[in-house]
């Protein structure tokens, strides 16, 4: 009993160590997610699963319109193994300066944020494995790096256990 009082209490402290988004309100370029995807741009990423190991890689290219409130990103994803997908985000953006959005694989609606050169997003994306269907919590951290340049780290989660990471890197094209 005593084992798994301490190992609730390094779990509980350790969730407290999550960055959050006012860490990052003094860095600058600031994100600005319309302003940074609006145009073309280039991403290359690679998906790991829980031990780290790479287990996917992919280019997209990304063509963003903004019209208002409101960008669509338009996204063409080519795997290393040949597969292709398409993603069609539409992000409003509301009163408060956060963000929601909405694409096809999306379940429900995803809801951002932005402080500093930062951005995260949190939704569920529905994945298929195989002749398989999972819905994963993804914890998606957007870097901007300067006026070209983003970085995104992914958490997947599955009943709140990390399964696997995403990592993508941004080039903007325009």
């Amino acid at each position: 009993m005593k084992k798994l009082i301490t190992v609730f209490a390094l779990i509980t402290a350790l969730i407290g160590c999550s960055a959050s988004l006012e860490d990052y309100k003094a860095t600058s370029p600031k994100f600005n997610l319309f302003q940074y995807f609006d145009g073309k741009t280039l991403a290359w990423g690679m998906v790991q699963d829980y031990k780290g190991k790479q287990t996917r890689r992919f280019e997209v290219s990304i063509i963003g319109t903004v019209e208002g409130d409101r960008i669509t990103l338009d996204e063409d994803f080519i795997f290393d193994d040949g597969e292709k997908q398409k993603r069609i985000w539409t992000i409003t953006r509301l009163g408060d300066g956060s963000y929601e959005g909405t694409a096809g694989d999306v379940v429900g609606t995803a809801k951002g944020s932005e402080s500093g050169n930062a951005l995260n997003w949190i939704y569920d994306l529905s994945v298929e494995v195989g002749d398989s269907t999972y819905v994963l919590t993804l914890d998606d951290w957007l870097y901007r790096q300067d006026e070209k340049r983003a970085f995104n780290l992914t958490s997947m989660k599955k009943f709140g256990v990390e399964v696997g990471r995403i990592s993508i890197f941004f080039e903007k094209q325009d």
